[in-house]
């Protein structure tokens, strides 16, 4: 039997999420990014840049990580969340408080 949710899986929906094509595309846009940022790092050091140009790096991908991470999280509450509720599982707004403690 089809998943109600996606109408593609076998019920298998508990631990996937099925994305748009431009929601993939824009993720996987950012997280390229987000390797070039590393890979900036990684030459920066190679390089010997000096510490101060290398710690705002290492600011400019946290703060690059901890958006994709809301972004994500957005979706889920959007999406999963929501769905779960509607079908009357209550149990995933402690799964989710334990999900948003973990990002902290």
């Amino acid at each position: 039997m089809n998943c109600e949710k996606c109408n593609k899986c076998q019920m298998n929906c508990g631990k996937t999420q099925h994305r748009s094509e431009k929601e993939k595309k824009d993720l996987i846009k950012r997280l390229n990014i987000i390797e070039g940022q590393i890979k900036g790092l990684n030459q920066m050091i190679q390089t010997d840049r000096y510490c101060d140009d290398i710690l705002i790096q290492v600011a400019a991908v946290d703060k690059a990580l901890k958006s994709f991470g809301n972004n994500v999280l957005e979706s889920h509450l959007n999406n999963c969340v929501s769905y779960e509720i509607q079908m009357g599982n209550l149990e995933v707004l402690e799964d989710t408080m334990l999900l948003i403690k973990k990002l902290q």
